[in-house]
C-alpha cells in the first residue's frame, strides 16, 4: 500500500501544473535497454537495434517528414533518366564529417557514397545488406561474385564533388525509397582506410554527419548521444541529449523508473496494463502505440543446427512433412498469443499475411486483397478441426520415420516480458490441442544481446517468432527473408518443392515477379501468388504487425518521421519532449487529425 501511495504522489507531482507543451531548453531523453548492439558498422548490419542507433548519427540522401512525404537531406535535388535506369543526386554543399569529439574531419562528397558501396560489395566484409545493393545496381552482383574486378564498371560514380549517380540493372520503380536504408549511407573512404577492420567497433571508429554524435559508448553500461552543434539542420534538432542505460531487467523495471521520473519512456506490458488503466493517475500518462509495417511471423526451421538433446534430425524429418506443418499452422491460436501483448484490442495487430495491409496498393485495391492472397488475408487460420485432421494424416505418413512426440524447440528473448509470457501460452495451447503424443514444445530462454546471431542466424530453433521490416516500397522486400540468401528459416531446403530448373516453386514465383518491371498489376499479382504459396504450404505462420501495445512516453509520436521502410522513423530529429506524457484520449484525437492531414499531404506531394 505504501508503494502505491508513493507512486500516486509521484504521478501527481509529474502532472500538477503541467500543460502538454514541449520542453525546449537542455532537453534530455532517457530510457533503459537490455539488448546491446554488437556493431556500429552500419555498412554490414541489418539489425534494427543497430541501424536504429546509427540512423541518428549518419544522414541519408533523402528523408521523410511526419506524413511520409519525401524530403531533401544530404541530397537537395534528384532526377531520373527517361529509361528510369540512371538516378542523379545533387548533394548539399558544406556538410561535414565530425569525429566523436566534435572535430571536423572532412566534407561529405559524392565519393563517400561510392566508397560505401565498394566496401559493401567486398564479400570479405560480410555485409548483410549487400544483396539489396546488388539486386538493383548495375554490375554490382558480378563484382560481388568476382566475375568482374574493375569497380568502375559498377553502376555508381561521383560525376563531380557534389553529383552522385547510380545506374541500375533495370528500371526499379521503388528505387528512391531504397536510399534511406543503411546500405546506401555514405562513408569517408580515407577514414575507412585509417581504421581498417576496426571501423564501427566503437564510437571513436566512425564519423558523424547526422543530428547526433555518440559521445559515450560503454556496452552493457550506457550510451549518450549529444546534439551535433555543427549539423546542417541543427535548428530541427530539439532534444539535446539521448541517454540510454543498460539494464538486463529493463522491460520489467522501466515502468517503475518512469514513475520515479528517472526515464522518459517505458513499455507497459500486458501483465501490468490493467493495473495502469484502472489507476486514475497512471492512466493519464499512458497511450497506445501506432502499428507499423514490421511483419511478425513464426518460422519453421528447415536447417536445424541445435543440440542433439532436442533431436534435430527427427525435427528435420517431421518439418519436411506438409501435414505436420499444417497441423501446427492451424492449431496456432494467434488471438490467444496476442492477448499477452494486447489484451484490450488484440485484433488490431493480428495479421494473416506477411506483407501488411496498407503497405502498397494497385489502383486503390490493397495488395493483400489481390488473388490468391485475398482468401488468406480475410480468414483466420486457427481451426481446431483442421489441425486435428492434419495431425492424423501426419502421424500416418510419418509412422516409422519420425519419433513421436516431436520435440519443438522454441527459444524466446528474455528481454521481453510479453515474449516470455507468449511462449508459455503457445506451448500450452499447441500441446493441449494437438496432444503430447504428437509434439513436445520446449521453450528456451535466451539473452537479448546477440539473440539474432546466436539463435535465428545460427539455426538454433525449430519454431521461432521472427520479424521483418521493409527496406523499400514494394512487396519484393517481404520476400528477402525466405530466398536462399536469407538468414531466417531456409525454406529452399524443404524437400519436395524443387522444380525442373533446380529452384523451388517459391523461388521461381518470386523471380518471375521480380522480372516484371513494366506491368505493375502483373508484378503485384505474381508476388501475391508467391506469398500465398509460402503461407498455404505452411513454411511460416503469419502472426501480427509491429507496433501497438501501450507506452508511457514524453515523445509525441506524430512528430517523428513516418516511413514504413528504411531508417527515417528511427530518428529523433524533429521531435520535442513533452512536459506531460500523452494520454490515450489525446493520442486518439491526434491520430484522427494526423490521418486526415497525411492524406492531404500525400495528395499534394503527388
Amino acid at each position: 500500500m505504501r508503494r502505491l501511495i508513493i507512486f500516486s504522489l509521484i504521478i501527481a507531482i509529474i502532472l500538477s501544473g503541467c500543460s502538454n507543451k514541449a520542453v525546449e531548453e537542455k532537453a534530455e531523453y532517457r530510457w533503459v535497454y537490455s539488448g546491446e548492439v554488437t556493431t556500429l558498422n552500419y555498412l554490414v548490419t541489418s539489425s534494427t537495434n543497430e541501424f536504429g542507433l546509427v540512423a541518428n548519427l549518419v544522414d541519408s540522401l533523402i528523408d521523410y517528414d511526419s506524413y511520409g512525404v519525401v524530403q531533401p537531406a544530404l541530397a537537395t535535388y534528384w532526377s531520373v533518366s527517361d529509361d528510369n535506369q540512371v538516378w542523379t543526386f545533387k548533394l548539399r554543399e558544406g556538410v561535414k564529417w565530425y569525429t566523436y569529439e566534435g572535430e571536423e574531419y572532412a566534407e561529405v562528397t559524392a565519393q563517400d557514397f561510392v566508397d560505401a558501396l565498394k566496401y559493401i560489395l567486398d564479400p570479405a566484409n560480410e555485409s548483410r545488406t549487400a544483396n539489396i545493393v546488388y539486386s538493383v545496381i548495375k554490375n554490382a552482383e558480378k563484382y560481388y561474385n568476382g566475375e568482374i574486378t574493375d569497380f568502375d564498371l559498377v553502376g555508381v560514380k561521383a560525376v563531380d564533388k557534389y553529383t552522385l549517380q547510380y545506374t541500375l540493372e533495370k528500371p526499379v520503380p521503388y528505387f528512391l525509397s531504397m536510399v534511406t536504408y543503411v546500405c546506401f549511407f555514405p562513408v569517408n573512404g580515407q577514414f575507412l582506410e585509417e581504421v581498417g577492420e576496426e571501423f564501427g567497433t566503437d564510437n571513436t571508429k566512425i564519423l558523424y554527419n547526422g543530428a547526433y554524435i555518440l559521445e559515450v559508448f560503454e556496452p552493457q553500461n550506457r550510451r549518450v548521444l549529444v546534439k551535433n552543434e555543427n549539423y546542417w539542420d541543427k535548428d530541427n534538432v530539439h532534444i539535446e541529449r539521448l541517454v540510454a542505460t543498460y539494464n538486463s531487467e529493463a522491460t520489467t523495471l522501466a515502468p517503475e523508473l518512469f514513475l520515479r521520473g528517472e526515464v522518459d519512456y517505458a513499455d507497459i506490458s500486458s501483465s501490468i496494463l490493467s493495473e495502469w488503466m484502472n489507476d486514475p493517475e497512471r492512466s493519464k500518462v499512458i497511450r497506445p502505440n501506432r502499428t507499423n509495417s514490421y511483419s511478425y511471423f513464426y518460422a519453421f526451421n528447415f536447417d536445424p543446427q541445435f543440440a542433439e538433446e532436442y533431436e534435430p534430425d527427427n525435427w528435420k524429418r517431421a518439418v519436411n512433412n506438409r501435414n505436420f506443418r499444417k497441423a501446427i499452422f492451424h492449431a496456432f491460436d494467434r488471438k490467444a498469443a496476442m492477448l499477452t501483448q494486447e489484451p484490450y484490442n488484440p485484433e488490431n495487430r493480428i495479421h494473416n499475411t506477411i506483407t501488411p495491409k496498407a503497405f502498397v496498393d494497385l489502383n486503390g485495391t490493397d495488395y493483400t486483397q489481390l488473388e490468391p492472397l485475398a482468401e488468406i488475408s480475410n480468414r483466420d487460420s486457427f481451426d481446431e478441426a483442421k489441425a486435428l485432421e492434419y495431425k492424423e494424416r501426419a502421424m500416418e505418413e510419418l509412422e516409422g520415420i519420425v519419433s513421436f512426440p516431436v520435440k519443438v524447440l522454441m527459444p524466446y528473448n528474455t528481454g521481453s516480458t510479453d515474449w516470455a509470457n507468449r511462449a508459455q501460452v503457445i506451448e500450452q495451447q499447441l500441446e493441449n490441442l494437438l496432444g503430447l503424443d504428437f509434439i513436445d514444445v520446449i521453450i528456451e530462454p535466451r539473452p537479448p544481446t546477440g539473440f539474432l546471431q546466436e539463435v535465428r542466424r545460427a539455426g538454433q530453433f525449430a519454431l521461432l517468432e521472427c520479424n521483418w521490416g521493409p527496406d523499400y516500397a514494394d512487396p519484393e522486400t517481404y520476400t528477402d527473408p525466405f530466398v536462399p540468401t536469407g538468414t531466417y528459416n531456409k525454406p529452399h531446403l524443404a524437400e519436395g518443392y524443387t522444380e525442373s530448373n533446380g529452384k523451388t516453386r517459391y523461388e521461381n514465383l518470386v523471380n518471375a515477379a521480380k522480372a516484371e518491371l513494366v506491368d505493375l498489376e502483373k508484378r503485384l499479382t505474381l508476388f501475391a501468388e508467391a506469398e500465398a504459396f509460402l503461407i498455404n504450404e505452411a513454411f511460416v505462420i503469419p502472426y501480427a504487425v509491429g507496433g501497438g501495445g501501450y507506452v508511457a512516453s514524453r515523445l509525441n509520436p506524430f512528430e517523428s518521421a513516418y516511413s514504413p521502410f528504411g531508417v527515417s522513423s528511427e530518428r529523433y530529429k524533429g521531435q520535442h519532449l513533452l512536459e506531460t506524457p500523452m494520454d490515450t484520449d489525446t493520442f486518439n484525437e491526434l491520430l484522427s487529425k494526423w490521418e486526415v492531414e497525411r492524406s492531404k499531404a500525400l495528395k499534394n506531394a503527388k
